[in-house]
Formats: C-alpha cells, structure tokens, sequence
C-alpha cells in the first residue's frame, strides 16, 4: 500500500473529505453549533448597517456587491496568506473544508419534523421549520409542512454538501469555503424577501453559476437511480429547467424520482412569490415521504463518494510498481 503522503493528489484530497465528512457527522451529532453562525450573525448585522431600502435599485445593486467584497476578499486573503506558514498541509484543508461543509445530521430534525406531523402536532413541527426555512410556516397545511420539509432538505444537502465536496475536489478547500461563505450571505440576504430583492443580487447570481454543475450531477443522478418511470420521459418533462441558474432542475427531478408534487406558492414575510410547480398531475406529498426523499438524497450523495473512492483506489493500485 502507498504511503500517506506518497498518494496521488487527488486521492489524498479524497482521503480527507472522507475523514472530514466523518468527523462533522460526529461533531454535529454531539453539537447543534455551527462553525458558521458568528459569519451569519456579522452578514445580518452588516446589510442592516449599508442597506438602504429607500435608495434607488442600482444603489441597492451597488452595496450589495461592495458588502460582498469588503466581506470575502480580506477572508480570502488572509487564508491564503495563512497556508504558506502552514507545517501540513493536508491538515489545513482539513480544517478549511470541515468549515465549509454544511451540518450531515438535518436528518435527525426532518425525522423529528415527520413524527410531529403525523402524530398532528402541527406546531410542533412549524417549531422545528421555523429555524430552517425562510418561508413563513404558520398557515402551511401537513401537506404543505410536508412538502417544504422535503424542499428545504433536498436544498440543504445539495447546497451545503454536494457543491463544496465537487468544489473542492475539482479547485481545492479554500474556493469551497469561498463558496460557503457566499452561500451564507445569500441565506442572510436571500432576494425572495422584499428589502434583499436588490442588495442580495450580486451574492445570488455568483452563488447560482457556482451551483449549476454539481447541482445538475446530482439530479441527473437522481433521475438514472430513481426506480419509477421512465427516464426518457424524465429528461423530457424537466429539461426545459436544465439551463436555469435556479433550484427548479433540482425540484423537478426530485418531484418525479418521489412521485409527488413539489413547488408552488410560498410566503416570505407576507410577500407571496410564485414559483414553479413541479410533477402538478401527481398527488401532494405525504409525512411518510420526508424520510424517503432524505434516503434518495443520501443515495445519490454516498453513492458519488463510494465511485469516486473506488476511481482512486483503482488509479492508486494500477500506478503501484509491478
């Protein structure tokens, strides 16, 4: 067998996002802290400091952008900076990583979220959503609590997990926390609600084109694994979403792999925003379902990683000396 540091670097960068993967599933199994929280707390802070709802739209626009750079280049700096002084290497991408990934345990809520919801208590379950949705939960039906617990998990993963291990495994572990760090100012100042519509622009629009690839990988992958229907037909119904910059790819072909319905109408501090509705001739989603559709999205999340485990482990035994 190689040795540790004598493996190929792509190996070696999968190597630790296993053993960082590992670790966050631990430390947030033991914790419900988030590295990130205090980043959350200083974007909220700061849009409430520069961001004037009554200047014009293009001024909006211009504060947001220079919020983001004021916020992320002096970051990025000093991290990179930081990496030449670095004895190991391997340990701080380890840790820059690990500050990227988002929680492995959201499971452990929506399961919570479930039995609420089929046992009625509503509230209950509006308690638990509360924290993790931006949309208002309180006149939502149990189907409707159902459908945005499956929307706003299948969101999560594939934002906070799958698009920072692919970052990071095609450019490294400082572009992913780049990118988290960007996804957080996006939740922080997200434009469905009306005083972001224009400051949280700039961060959207960076965050959508960083997203589009592995987030298309993922529910491509969704569609080949899905045992129902046809994938003929999949691909047709939801192309036309393919070059979107916007979550409704993802939706779509999550809405088919389930056989429910997903998307519609949505309240954000009482500003109703009309979205798609994906799969409308299916049947709307049931609490049974929360845990099914987390299972298909850990599916799809594992089974790239155990690929892509065995792709190295293949590279590293072929380069061996015969």
């Amino acid at each position: 067998m190689p040795e540790f540091f004598s493996l190929t670097p792509f190996s070696l960068n999968l190597l630790i996002l296993v053993i960082v993967l590992v670790i966050n599933g631990v430390i947030s199994t033991l914790s419900n802290q988030q590295p990130l929280q205090f980043f959350q707390l200083y974007c909220m802070q700061l849009a409430k400091k520069v961001n004037r709802t009554n200047n014009g739209n293009d001024q909006q626009t211009l504060a947001g952008l220079l919020a983001l750079l004021i916020t992320l280049v002096p970051i990025v700096i000093i991290l990179w900076l930081f990496s030449d002084f670095v004895a190991v290497p391997p340990l701080w991408q380890g840790l820059l990583l690990y500050l990227a990934v988002g929680s492995l345990t959201l499971g452990k809520v929506t399961k919570k979220v479930k039995q609420a919801l089929i046992t009625n208590q509503a509230e209950q379950a509006k308690q638990l959503l509360t924290p993790l949705l931006l949309r208002n939960v309180q006149p939502l039906s149990i189907s409707g609590l159902s459908k945005a617990t499956i929307e706003m998990q299948l969101l999560r993963v594939t934002q906070q997990v799958y698009v920072v291990c692919f970052i990071y495994l095609c450019v490294g572990a400082l572009p992913a926390l780049c990118y988290r760090l960007l996804l957080e100012m996006h939740y922080c100042w997200n434009t469905k609600l009306p005083r972001f519509y224009y400051f949280g622009l700039c961060c959207q629009r960076c965050v959508k084109l960083l997203q589009w690839l592995p987030s298309r990988l993922i529910a491509l992958l969704m569609l080949l694994v899905t045992p129902n229907g046809n994938k003929v037909v999949s691909w047709r119904l939801t192309r036309k979403y393919f070059f979107n910059l916007n979550e409704n790819f993802v939706l779509a072909t999550h809405a088919l792999a389930l056989g429910i319905k997903l998307g519609g109408v949505a309240m954000y501090e009482q500003h109703k925003v009309q979205k798609p509705s994906f799969n409308d001739q299916a049947k709307q989603p049931e609490p049974k379902e929360i845990s099914l559709a987390m299972s298909m999205v850990n599916f799809c999340l594992y089974s790239s990683l155990a690929l892509l485990v065995v792709v190295a482990f293949c590279a590293e035994l072929f380069s061996l000396p015969l």
